[in-house]
């Protein structure tokens, strides 16, 4: 009775969730084109790929194919919107401190509940629904980050995997408690957003395996840095 009740939204929560999710990331995608200085067909497509990627890969591994970013109009306009937005608001979008990760936050933020959502609504169960969730959020970090020649941040030890894998936990945590799928949505997506943007206004990290532990000047100058 308390999954089937929280499943009566998920019809279109998740298409909502996602559209939200492929705008922010698209404007994370489209920042890091005019950061690296590309052309504007190569900052609308890594753009799009930013905005979709960790959406294929959650709608393949389910059995929901086509995927919703490649079959629904709605994903690859959202991302050209977003896309050129950022190119034609390039001025402002330079007075956010560091733009790019802000975006990325809110994107892992959004498609971490949105892939916890959809996961559940193919029956899936806790466990894999919550890894799916983290898999969404991360997956158009990582293509975005491997288009522009840079070490995905999944795989530094800042805290990234861990935030979307927290954030789609409280969804499924909702889902089988039978807490109204608006508020284990609301708060897992600002768990998630709220522990990303504290590992970087903090410098929070996950330890590195054979490193030794900072002294306080050297933390202090890294923050700076």
């Amino acid at each position: 009775m308390t999954v089937t009740r929280f499943a009566v939204d998920l019809g279109v929560l998740p298409v909502v969730l996602d559209l939200g999710g492929t705008f922010v990331f698209a404007l994370s995608g489209a920042a890091a084109g005019v950061k690296r200085r590309l052309d504007v067909f190569g900052a609308l497509v890594l753009a799009f790929a930013a905005a979709s990627s960790g959406g294929i890969a959650r709608d393949v591994l389910i059995g929901a194919v086509p995927p919703a970013a490649l079959e629904d109009w709605r994903y690859l306009g959202v991302s050209l919107l977003a896309g050129v937005l950022v190119l034609v608001r390039q001025s402002a979008v330079d007075r956010l401190r560091n733009p790019v990760q802000l975006f990325d936050a809110a994107g892992l933020a959004l498609f971490a509940v949105a892939g916890a959502h959809k996961a559940l609504a193919f029956h899936l169960g806790s466990l894999p629904a919550a890894l799916l969730g983290m898999l969404s959020g991360i997956g158009g970090g990582i293509v975005r980050d491997l288009l522009v020649a840079e070490v995905p941040t999944v795989l530094r030890s800042e805290i990234y995997a861990l935030a979307a894998l927290a954030g789609a936990t409280v969804v499924v945590l909702g889902s089988r408690l039978g807490v109204p799928s608006a508020v284990a949505t609301t708060t897992g997506a600002l768990l998630c957003f709220g522990l990303r943007f504290m590992a970087l206004r903090r410098g929070w990290r996950l330890p590195v395996a054979g490193e030794a532990e900072p002294s306080a000047a050297e933390e202090k100058s890294r923050r700076r840095a």
